[in-house]
């Protein structure tokens, strides 16, 4: 059989299994016309031309491609994970410092009200009234596991956390 025959019968084999084209009334049969022309053989002539190709090899990964993504997240993970660990300790830091701040205003604000001088020292029980209140209904502390109590020093010094400069970056108001 020459070329253009193997081509008609695939075609013709196509238009019975999956339908005529073109207005045909009928599908799945073994009469069907296309451009006009009668199609007309048996099923078994039809399984005869075809070419079947038995595909015994299964889908999936090899074993090197599922090292190779491995690897890559490996990687991805070494560069992330240092990174994550920076950003913690920078905004707890950060959140620090603000509480350190916080406490700040509050001594300033204290002091004002009370009438006090620069050497005097409030405790933890002056500055609640001015500081908003954690759901413990107490000074918010330091995130990194630091205490303020104890380090809120008179109104000419800084409160300090007691982590203070001992990690990085210091728990110290500016």
């Amino acid at each position: 059989m020459s070329c253009a025959e193997d081509l008609t019968w695939l075609l013709a084999f196509m238009v019975l299994r999956l339908g005529c084209f073109g207005g045909c009334s009928r599908q799945l049969s073994e009469h069907c016309y296309y451009n006009n022309r009668l199609l007309s053989f048996t099923a078994a002539e039809a399984n005869i031309n075809m070419k079947t190709t038995n595909n015994s090899r299964k889908r999936g990964f090899t074993l090197v491609e599922i090292m190779i993504v491995v690897a890559i997240i490996g990687l991805l993970a070494a560069i992330a994970i240092p990174n994550f660990v920076k950003a913690r300790a920078t905004s707890q830091a950060n959140a620090c410092i603000n509480n350190l701040r916080q406490i700040d205003g509050a001594k300033n604000q204290w002091a004002l009200e009370q009438g006090k001088l620069d050497n005097a020292t409030p405790n933890t029980s002056d500055l609640t009234p001015y500081i908003k209140l954690n759901k413990d209904n107490s000074i918010p502390g330091c995130p990194a596991g630091g205490s303020y109590v104890g380090h809120y020093g008179n109104l000419t010094t800084n409160p300090t956390c007691s982590l203070g400069s001992q990690v990085t970056p210091a728990h110290i108001l500016p």
